[in-house]
């Protein structure tokens, strides 16, 4: 009790065993451990205060004195070698020891650093740094191991995966094909409509560029950019929309008294004149025997070249202006979007939709089907949707939708590659590019000052034509080939200059 109240007294709070004194460390020359401890009751430092402690570092004794406040570990069990900081053995010099260091290694290499070590003689040197022989399992411990090799060419015998060795043996990536971000070619187009609802931009599969200006359209052919003037409507018509067949020798014209029109590109010529709308045409959509039109009258009709009549069918459906219209690729199926924020998908055997997608929030005009899988339909919203979004027309679910930020005005899936071109309008008027099915972006383009409303692809699938409310329209280099994965470079036929459209 004297020994506590005495420690109470000095403010000082140490353990039961220990007093004051002890706190003093004097080494003595002898070597022998047990003269190295102080006994306290013998010491002649039990007679003083506890504030001279501060002051035994300048006492005669003291200057002579080791002392130390660190504790070292011992290196077998502080697992080094997870920190790698354990120091590599020197090379073995020529001599007998080379067989044996190539001994170990070997055996480290096929069975793993534990096994070679072990499998050494008794007593070697090298076993000392071995975590197996680590008395403290979790000591210093900075990463877990693998108790497979750590050779990344030595497979597994013991049956256990090593996710290192996967990640480093494993193809690296591909690193992301580079897009151009500049027009390679730029057309000034006068009269250019900044409508969303219209159409005037389409390129044949014979390569020839058809544009709608005002009320005329005219023919680009992208070999030698000559400019042709198909026709001219007169004053009380203008051009809503044009189509090419898929032969690419006929082009179809839609009007704003509602007439569609068909003309031999080839010729310059007029074949035929369908009525049946009220009001203007803006889309229209070839499949290999009919041609669909799409007009503010709300109705899709189907007309035929080789039948009298104007159309043969009429597909009743929307309740606002039909806006966008595509045939699948195997002519089975067409979908139409409207400004009744609908995307209905029709067939040629009933004149009812066979699927009402309502999902959108804003008018579909942006619609493209999967070259690369059957069934596969994407469409676009409008300002107050923005979403690309994935159906399954065969059970009418939706796989996927995307907010790109700003309107969706055109859509066009690749047939070189799994990707798909997006163009929009408020508010970045940007033009981009996604890898589907994951939707990682590919190039952002830019260049339009106002919405980018049309979009054609080129034949050979590597170039993509923009038209926007500036008057422009701009080609850009954005699909590889179909033979090699390389960049789309420039054939020589396209000018780097600005010309005109007429």
């Amino acid at each position: 009790m004297e020994s506590i109240t005495q420690r109470r007294k000095s403010g000082i709070n140490l353990p039961s065993t220990m007093s004051e004194t002890s706190l003093r460390l004097d080494a003595f020359s002898s070597p022998p451990r047990s003269k190295r401890t102080t006994n306290l009751a013998s010491s002649p430092m039990s007679n003083r205060s506890p504030r001279t402690i501060s002051n035994l570092s300048s006492s005669p004794s003291s200057k002579s004195a080791s002392c130390s406040d660190r504790f070292i570990p011992c290196r077998s069990s502080s697992r080094l070698h997870t920190f790698g900081l354990v120091e590599k053995a020197s090379p073995v010099k020529e001599g007998g020891g080379n067989n044996d260091a190539y001994s170990r290694l070997l055996k480290s290499e096929l069975f793993g650093a534990d096994f070679g070590c072990f499998s050494s003689p008794a007593g070697s040197k090298g076993c000392a740094n071995s975590p197996m022989s680590s008395p403290s399992k979790n000591m210093l411990r900075f990463k877990t191991e693998n108790s497979g090799p750590n050779s990344p060419y030595s497979p597994s015998v013991l049956g256990h995966t090593d996710t290192s060795l996967s990640n480093e043996v494993s193809t690296p990536p591909k690193p992301p094909r580079k897009v151009p971000k500049t027009p390679h070619k730029v057309l000034d187009a006068p009269s250019l409509q900044d409508d969303f609802y219209l159409n005037l931009v389409d390129w044949s599969s014979q390569n020839v560029l058809a544009v709608g200006l005002g009320t005329c359209v005219y023919l680009w052919t992208a070999s030698n950019s000559r400019v042709t003037k198909l026709c001219d409507l007169g004053p009380t018509d203008s051009v809503c929309s044009v189509q090419w067949t898929r032969e690419g020798s006929y082009i179809s014209i839609g009007t704003s008294l509602g007439q569609v029109q068909v003309w031999d590109g080839t010729q310059c010529k007029k074949v035929r004149t369908f009525g049946g709308h009220q009001t203007r045409t803006g889309v229209l959509a070839w499949s290999s025997r009919i041609l669909s039109s799409g007009s503010r009258d709300r109705n899709i009709l189907q007309h035929d070249i080789r039948i009298p009549s104007d159309f043969v069918s009429k597909f009743i459906g929307h309740k606002s202006e039909v806006c966008g219209l595509k045939w699948s690729h195997d002519d089975r199926e067409l979908a139409s979007g409207g400004n009744d924020n609908q995307l209905l998908v029709w067939n040629q055997r009933s004149q009812q939709p066979v699927l009402k997608l309502t999902e959108h929030t804003a008018a579909v005009k942006a619609i493209t089907w999967s070259p690369h899988q059957c069934g596969l339909l994407a469409s676009g919203g409008g300002t107050a949707d923005r979403c690309i979004r994935f159906w399954n027309t065969t059970n009418g679910n939706q796989l996927n939708h995307m907010d790109t930020g700003s309107q969706v005005c055109n859509l066009a899936w690749s047939r070189n590659v799994n990707e798909i071109v997006s163009t929009h309008g408020y508010s970045q008027n940007q033009i981009m590019v996604w890898k589907y099915p994951s939707m990682s972006k590919v190039a952002t383009l830019t260049g339009h000052s106002l919405r980018v409303l049309y979009l054609a692809m080129s034949p050979d699938g590597q170039t993509i034509v923009t038209g926007a409310g500036d008057e422009t329209l701009r080609f850009w280099n954005v699909f590889p080939s179909v033979k090699t994965p390389a960049a789309v470079k420039d054939t020589g036929v396209w000018s780097l200059g600005r010309t005109h459209i007429r």
